[in-house]
């Protein structure tokens, strides 16, 4: 597949401009964390917060996105990785948008999580590590998926038979063994008003 015919149309109306008028910068929390860490009841904890107060957001969760743009693909280590290419650069696209984007997907690659980071502007991507132990989660299992994992069902299955690898510098962690999920999401909505970013 080339580019080389293909053109990029600038927009009419800026990133900047749509900010402006929204009333705050357009950035992407990039939720991480094993399954059945928390990770998509926080991001839409947090969107909920955000919107209550006047902002422009919406969550892009891993199961949803994997029912339509990217049903196409499985859980190997290369379909994983283009799972999270396509939602980089969706992401970008919501992000020029003006919007806060909150993604949920465990996205288990270092490597990948930094292609999505470089396609973005300095402070765009927010990493959030949703951190909670393996047998926390495997008591969770709110789908089942580990029980189905150990029994062989699920073959590549993160934290089970496929690698998680941590964040090393996330912009912040939230331990979900520690915090309630609305306690989880007011800690990061105070930490964007830290940034001065809500």
């Amino acid at each position: 597949m080339g580019t080389k015919n293909i053109v990029w149309h600038d927009a009419s109306v800026s990133r900047e401009e749509r900010n402006k008028k929204n009333g705050h910068e357009s950035f992407v929390l990039w939720f991480t964390g094993l399954s059945g860490s928390g990770k998509s009841t926080l991001a839409n904890a947090v969107s909920r917060k955000l919107f209550e107060n006047d902002k422009q957001t919406y969550v892009l969760d891993g199961d949803n996105v994997r029912h339509g743009l990217n049903n196409d693909l499985g859980f190997s280590p290369e379909d994983r990785k283009e799972n999270i290419r396509r939602i980089g650069e969706v992401v970008k696209l919501f992000v020029d948008s003006g919007q806060i984007v909150s993604t949920a997907f465990i996205s288990p690659y270092r490597e990948d999580r930094q292609q999505v980071r470089d396609l973005l502007a300095e402070g765009e991507f927010i990493e959030v590590y949703v951190k909670c132990s393996l047998e926390t989660c495997e008591e969770r299992d709110p789908k089942g998926l580990y029980k189905k994992a150990r029994n062989g069902d699920i073959p590549s299955f993160t934290g089970i038979t496929s690698p998680y690898e941590e964040p090393e510098d996330p912009e912040i962690i939230v331990n979900t063994e520690d915090y309630a999920i609305e306690e989880a999401a007011d800690l990061l909505i105070d930490h964007l008003k830290e940034k001065q970013l809500f």
